[in-house]
């Protein structure tokens, strides 16, 4: 069965496949698309922001450092012209622009006082009216002014720069050197093309990169949810493939672990009620048989009336403890299991059961040893009626699982701020392989005696309430001991 489960993982009903996958593609698919859409789109804007802050950085600088060498060149030459007077100042404008060598970058301006062009580089400008606000401010304000924008008479993207010349406090006239933007501009076009261009390369990649990314996740994800769905489903036991060591194969043993879980959990829940099945109709059968036979009047002999009645009896008495473990389960399960504490005297309850159990052992041969301690010890808080509960199902298994060493120990003892109670039989233990399940619900192990396999879990219970421990394993020199581990009252 277990082999079936776990070959399960490659296996899937053909109909259900078909359709299951496709569904899966569809789901897997939207997740993939909305991730790679939002990524590329993420990733898209920072380059945008990228290339439009690297384009005003650009600019920004080449038309700062174009400023600042037209303003020191028109500075320089504004001041060669300071002791000359308007009408005296053409003539050396004119030998100044003669020795000007960059011409063909720079246009040189000589304006009167009122704006209008004089003298330039250019010759067919000269008379015009630029009108500026770069020669307004330098005529208006008497300092070098710069501009930037379009040339009113064609159009063009220049810089312009003009520093005022004075003589005796009085602007005669201004110099002016004008460059044209138009080659800065195509270079900026170029950059920012660039930039562009590797942006979009970035975010191809990065498209790319998210899309191998998200479907190397979503695979294992979609695999744990169909393993999961499939679980739900009743295919307990089915295991998935482990191929990382990341989280994601962390989630894989998780889910594998919880399968395994789920499987045993239900294996033993189904041997449970058909062992329970099986322990209530052996003493439902014994009374029917006892009964039917008593009252037809079949039995006649005293003897065998008295012996068969106390078989009803005694079969009576054990379904009646079997219905007791079934209503404490269910209070378990349902969380209405519940204590009256109060202060105890442990020793003594332990001693009131062993003397309970000591002679129902003596008649069937088995010697019940027992050591407790001769101080006083101090009062621990629990629920007597509930840890009497527990110290007769301690007993009563040491007799049904190791009755046969025909010797059972009982000691106490104090272990720091413990009480500590061990019980021990001298039958043939449990297997090493049982022992971490045998404390729970419905496990019967391999044992063939009678049971219904949830008193172990009822008492863990309530030793667990009790802020206490319970531990089952196997003695030195045979047999199985329990130790039981309660915390001593704080005054």
């Amino acid at each position: 069965m277990a082999k079936a489960n776990h070959e399960q993982t490659a296996q899937t009903p053909p109909g259900e496949g078909a359709a299951g996958g496709e569904k899966k593609r569809r789901k897997s698919g939207g997740l993939r698309r909305r991730w790679v859409v939002n990524t590329v789109a993420a990733t898209f804007a920072i380059v945008a922001i990228a290339v439009a802050a690297f384009s005003l950085a650009m600019y920004s600088y080449y038309t700062s450092t174009i400023q600042a060498n037209l303003e020191s060149r028109v500075q320089t030459a504004a001041g060669m012209f300071q002791n000359y007077t308007e009408s005296s100042y053409l003539y050396a404008a004119r030998q100044f622009i003669n020795q000007f060598e960059e011409k063909g970058r720079i246009e040189v301006q000589f304006l009167s006082s009122t704006g209008w062009v004089r003298m330039s580089s250019l010759m067919d400008i000269s008379g015009g009216e630029p009108g500026t606000a770069d020669i307004a401010r330098a005529i208006a304000d008497k300092r070098l002014s710069s501009w930037e924008g379009k040339e009113p008479s064609t159009g063009d993207h220049i810089m312009a720069a003009s520093a005022p010349i004075v003589y005796d406090g009085t602007v005669v006239g201004v110099v002016r050197m004008v460059t044209s933007l138009r080659l800065l501009d195509a270079h900026i076009v170029k950059m920012v093309a660039g930039v562009t261009l590797l942006g979009v390369v970035i975010i191809v990649i990065m498209g790319a990169y998210t899309s191998y990314s998200i479907r190397s996740i979503l695979e294992p994800v979609s695999r744990v949810t169909e393993t999961a769905k499939r679980i739900a489903t009743g295919s307990y036991g089915v295991q998935l493939e482990k191929r990382s060591e990341d989280e994601m194969g962390e989630l894989v043993d998780a889910i594998n672990d919880m399968s395994v879980k789920i499987d045993q959990a239900e294996r033993t829940q189904s041997e449970f009620i058909s062992s329970v099945s099986h322990e209530l109709r052996t003493p439902l059968t014994a009374i029917n048989g006892w009964a039917e036979t008593l009252y037809n009047g079949e039995v006649r002999d005293a003897e065998d009336v008295k012996k068969g009645m106390g078989i009803i009896v005694s079969e009576a008495r054990r379904l009646t403890n079997m219905v007791e473990e079934l209503l404490e389960f269910s209070r378990i399960e349902t969380g209405r299991f519940n204590l009256s504490v109060e202060p105890i005297d442990i020793q003594a309850e332990l001693e009131d059961a062993v003397y309970t159990y000591r002679e129902f052992f003596r008649r069937k041969g088995l010697e019940l040893h027992y050591e407790g301690v001769e101080e006083e010890l101090p009062l621990i808080s629990g629920d007597p009626e509930r840890l009497r509960q527990v110290f007769c199902n301690l007993l009563d298994n040491a007799d049904k699982h190791g009755g046969s060493g025909g010797q059972i120990d009982v000691s106490l003892r104090v272990e720091g701020d413990f009480v500590v109670i061990r019980v021990r039989d001298y039958g043939p233990g449990v297997p090493e392989e049982e022992l971490p399940y045998i404390k729970y619900k419905f496990y019967k192990g391999s044992s063939k005696a009678r049971g219904s396999g949830i008193g172990l879990a009822v008492c863990e219970e309530i030793v667990t309430c009790h802020n206490g421990t319970l531990e089952v394993g196997n003695a030195e020199g045979g047999g199985c001991v329990v130790t039981l581990r309660l915390p001593m009252r704080e005054d």
